[in-house]
């Protein structure tokens, strides 16, 4: 989120698209109700069904699941047809002025530098002009035919309103109802926020769904705004959190990037490739400290052994050669490429697509070690459970070992919410039986390969060996000093500008600007530094005192540097006067910037530095030509899902799915057509099943007893469905079997002159419940397809056949 759960109150204007915050985050939803009874905020929702979160919502507009950039699309090119931009904004704080690459180029869905044998894009000419000194150049008149606002004009003319109607289904009065309202919030003294989550992120174009309403509130000038903001709502298991640690495959912590072995074979460059320049005179970049940032992150991972003779260990650093994401791990596991796997705090069986290749993957591993409070469908996948989970045990060689751990409430830690706040959080109760921590397990299992590469040897066992492990029991790290690596410690005295010691050897950090590229600083987590000092635990803090606008800086602690509202410097004009002045996060008072917040600019910078408020951007300025940065693609683009229900994108027909799609040639066939599966299938979660470890708890499966499958009345008479019947939902993947609910929250749309029906599946059940009744799981159904960028899996589109069982 750049905003919090809290500023949602102050919102003028509220939507929820791609997403279902009443449902999936009903604490946090608080705060819309609040904007509602206080404000009269308008509450839009823009969904495939009418929602929990519709049923409390001002407006509701029902879209095709996938379409979304469509429906952005054209809201763009309403406001830029209607005048409704916030003009002073965007000339000031957005690339709009910036002068394209005379290479770049986009014609019939296609983007320049497209590699046919590689089905991968050369982003190269998706850059800027440069001048002799390697900055950007510009034209503040935005007239120029190669600037960004004249390139992004032109390609969002043809998301015209009748071409909204044909890919969306949504009627032109419910979309101008929602551009309508979306306008009013061009005005310096409003505005909207949109909420988002995985109806979003879980398409093969998730990403730039993002992007495309990140753009819309660019133009607004909502963003850096009390009210405003692209808000996404993160899963409740800390989630935040996983992205946060750079557990992604390619990321490190604090949004690094794992080095690559092409790109970076030697640290230079890396430093050189990962440390980009400011492309305007005078402007503040962030990621310009990213040596600090490594060189601190490398000193936590090897400690003594980093030397700068050694380049501070980076040889020892994996470098990727692919993305090593579910969808590929899967693969190779599929092709016999892996031998063991372990699962900590997950169920992959129940959460990766397409599960019944997932069995016949996790059927060819030699071993698997599951670490999970509770009996998973991932630790019982080898087990036969009817027609729920056919299989035959006595073909399924893999090992399955479980070790069981505590679940959050029993043990100590930080979870990271939507509002990045790190909160901490003490053990309810004692875990029960053999349970041990994950930290336990995770140790011993490190100073077991340990103790085997040095007296063995191996192949590269420095990554090993190496490893910094300076716990006081090294078979059981704790929390607190896992949480205290994240924030950093002087290595040796550290000194300001003028040589005064401000960090004595040992002590830790005050925040991130006390890091270091010299190797006189460790930090795990250079965002969180700042959130364990040498005044205490900073996430334990639980004083609720307002500092304004419901900014309560004492309340747990926000990354980075406890800031609430990111680029909150873009809240005031170019003079540093607040746009609004009834909300003022924070001003500039002639010597700094100060305010209810703290400001996300150098404190001391006066407003006609030069510096821009986006200093996380080497532009300094707000993206809405996005360079060199995406796989797919520097504006978005309406590509219709890898399942289309109607075949061709109006659009442009010669281009159907995104071409940087990535797609298995083991998966190729389990691709499903609308001629055998004619209907739209689209997941969700329902609030008394959250994540697989409710389905154990009783009282929430009499809340929600059965697996369930909504359809509209006119999809149930056409097949003779009555409410309450079984039915049989399947894809070109698999089947499962569940009750028809028979509603008027879902109807047909016409979409590109035919009828697409839409069917809704929560997640729920699985063969591993206290129902005893054997639940199917929803993933049988869902593509082996992820986002071109993230390769989060697409299970909010996929094509079914619907029929009574």
């Amino acid at each position: 989120m750049t905003n919090t759960f809290v500023d949602i109150q102050h919102a003028d204007f509220i939507m929820v698209m791609g997403g279902n915050a009443a449902e999936a985050h009903p604490v946090g939803f608080k705060w819309v109700i609040e904007a509602k009874k206080k404000k009269g905020t308008k509450l839009f929702v823009v969904d495939p069904r009418f929602t929990r979160t519709a049923s409390v919502a001002d407006f509701y507009a029902p879209i095709r699941s996938g379409s979304d950039i469509a429906f952005l699309g054209a809201l763009i090119n309403w406001l830029i047809e209607n005048d409704k931009i916030q003009w002073e904004y965007v000339k000031a704080y957005t690339n709009a002025s910036f002068i394209v690459d005379e290479g770049y180029d986009f014609d019939e869905g296609m983007f320049v530098g497209y590699d046919e044998t590689k089905k991968k894009y050369n982003n190269e000419n998706w850059y800027y002009q440069l001048d002799a000194n390697g900055y950007a150049e510009t034209d503040p008149s935005l007239h120029h035919p190669r600037c960004v606002w004249q390139l992004m004009k032109k390609h969002y003319s043809r998301y015209t309103l009748d071409m909204m109607h044909n890919i969306c289904g949504t009627s032109k009065e419910d979309f101008l109802k929602v551009a309508q309202a979306w306008g009013e919030m061009a005005a310096p003294n409003k505005a909207g926020t949109i909420l988002y989550a995985l109806g979003w992120t879980q398409h093969t174009v998730g990403t730039q769904m993002i992007r495309t309403m990140a753009m819309v509130q660019l133009l607004l000038g909502n963003i850096g705004m009390s009210g405003g903001g692209v808000n996404a709502l993160r899963g409740h298991s800390n989630i935040q959190g996983l992205s946060d640690l750079g557990l992604l495959s390619t990321a490190l912590p604090g949004y690094m990037v794992l080095p690559n072995e092409t790109n970076h074979p030697t640290f230079a460059d890396y430093l050189a490739k990962q440390t980009p320049k400011p492309l305007r005179p005078g402007q503040l970049n962030y990621w310009g400290n990213t040596p600090a940032f490594f060189v601190s992150f490398l000193k936590w991972m090897y400690g003594d052994a980093a030397t700068k003779e050694n380049n501070w260990g980076y040889d020892w650093l994996p470098k990727w050669d692919k993305m090593y994401d579910i969808l590929q791990l899967t693969d190779l596991m599929y092709q016999g490429k892996i031998n063991g796997l372990l699962v900590q705090g997950f169920n992959a069986q129940g959460s990766f697509p397409d599960a019944n290749r997932v069995t016949e993957a996790f059927s060819k591993l030699k071993y698997m070690v599951v670490m999970d409070p509770l009996k998973t469908e991932t630790a019982s996948f080898w087990e036969n459970h009817g027609d729920a989970h056919d299989v035959d045990p006595s073909k399924i060689q893999t090992e399955v070992f479980r070790l069981p751990t505590p679940c959050f409430a029993e043990e100590a830690g930080s979870i990271v919410n939507s509002s990045r706040w790190l909160q901490w959080h003490h053990p309810g109760a004692k875990p029960p039986g053999e349970a041990l921590p994950d930290l336990d397990i995770l140790a011993e299992l490190h100073m077991l390969l340990k103790e085997m590469y040095e007296k063995e040897g191996g192949t590269a066992p420095e990554p090993i060996t190496k490893l910094n492990w300076p716990y006081k029991n090294p078979y059981a790290p704790t929390p607190e000093e896992m949480a205290k690596e994240s924030n950093g410690r002087a290595l040796a005295d550290i000194k300001d500008a003028d040589g005064n010691v401000i960090r004595k050897k040992g002590e830790l950090l005050d925040g991130f600007a006390q890091l270091r590229d010299d190797g006189s600083t460790s930090c795990a987590t250079w965002i969180f530094s700042g959130s364990w000092t040498e005044q205490g635990n900073q996430m334990d803090r639980r004083d609720n005192t307002d500092s304004g606008l419901g900014n309560t800086p004492k309340w747990a602690w926000a990354w980075p540097a406890n800031r609430r509202i990111i680029y909150n410097r873009a809240s005031c004009d170019p003079s540093g006067k607040p746009w609004n002045p009834d909300r003022v996060l924070i001003e500039w008072d002639g010597k700094k910037w100060s305010g209810a917040d703290v400001a996300d600019f150098k404190a001391d910078a006066a407003p006609d530095s030069g510096m821009n408020p986006f200093i996380m951007n080497e532009e300094g300025v707000g993206r809405l030509f996005c360079a060199r940065k995406l796989v797919d693609g520097p504006f978005p683009e309406h590509y219709e899902p890898l399942e289309s229900p109607i075949g061709t994108n109006p659009l442009h027909p010669k281009v159907v799915q995104t071409p940087a799609m990535r797609l298995f040639d083991s998966v190729k066939d389990r691709v499903g057509t609308r001629q055998d599966y004619p209907y739209v299938g689209t997941t969700y979660r329902l609030t008394e099943h959250f994540q697989f470890w409710t389905k154990s708890v009783k009282l929430l499966m009499i809340a929600q007893p059965q697996q369930f499958v909504e359809i509209s009345e006119e999809l149930a008479k056409e097949k003779g469905i009555a409410k309450g019947d079984w039915v049989k939902v399947s894809s070109k993947r698999g089947w499962i079997k569940a009750k028809a609910v028979v509603t008027k929250r879902v109807k047909p749309l016409q979409v590109n002159g035919q009828t697409v029906h839409q069917v809704g599946i929560p997640l729920h059940g699985g063969w591993e419940n206290v129902s005893g009744e054997k639940q199917f799981l929803v993933n049988s159904l869902t593509p082996f397809v992820g986002d071109c960028n993230t390769q989060t899996p697409e299970y909010k589109t996929f094509l079914v056949n619907v029929e009574k069982a």
